[in-house]
């Protein structure tokens, strides 16, 4: 029996959700997994549907959640469905969902400069970032504020560059994984385009996690 995902797209189109999820399928599909796509949050309010799946993948920027929907979402991760997605459509969104935001552990702050050139530090020997070394990249350099107990897997430097100098000295993850209740949860601030979720690097980063978020296992 194949296992389920549900892809909930949209928001802001700036972050293209169609063509970004899209890249992923072959992927997905070529693991085991059906594919559900919404483009719609109520989907989230949906107990059948959350109940008969084993990953949310999420790109939607911007937006609301209602109570619903939040608590919808909030609740099946915490019961063991895996969480997972990149960049805006998941640190750039739903700012008042405190709930949420507790569950991703990160929000977006800003991006000094807007498209930068930067480096990707690995910084764990974790099987998502296995074989991979720090890379360069030309994208947005995502600041966020994010929760202290994250895993984290590959960090970016900032050097109060780009008309922010209070920024000089910060070290911001770029791959987390965490827990939250008996769901897996896994983030990549890359991915802004389809363009930059082409780069090798960060294609294979984000296809092992969006299986680890999905698995069954039971160790972070």
């Amino acid at each position: 029996m194949k296992r389920r995902v549900l892809v909930v797209r949209g928001g802001w189109e700036g972050h293209q959700p169609k063509a970004c999820t899209e890249l992923f399928r072959d992927h997905l599909e070529g693991h085991g997994f059906e594919l559900i796509v919404r483009e719609d949050l109520d989907a989230y309010t949906d107990q059948e549907l959350l109940g008969s799946v084993a990953l949310i993948v999420q790109c939607w920027t911007g937006g609301i959640l209602s109570p619903a929907q939040e608590e919808g979402l909030v609740s099946a991760v915490a019961r063991g469905t895996g969480f997972a997605g990149w960049h805006g459509g998941v640190v750039a969104t739903f700012d008042a969902a405190y709930r949420y935001q507790f569950m991703v552990g990160g929000h977006f702050v800003g991006h000094p400069g807007d498209f930068v050139d930067y480096r990707v530090e690995i910084t764990s020997d974790d099987p998502i970032v296995e074989g991979i070394t720090d890379y360069d990249v030309h994208t947005e350099q995502y600041f966020c504020h994010v929760d202290p107990t994250l895993r984290v897997h590959a960090v970016t430097r900032f050097f109060g560059k780009h008309g922010a100098p209070e920024t000089a000295g910060a070290v911001i993850p770029v791959v987390w994984t965490r827990r939250f209740g008996a769901g897996r949860v896994f983030i990549c601030t890359l991915g802004h385009t389809p363009t930059d979720l082409k780069v090798p690097q960060t294609r294979l980063i984000v296809e092992r996690g969006l299986l680890w978020a999905g698995s069954a296992a039971t160790d972070c």
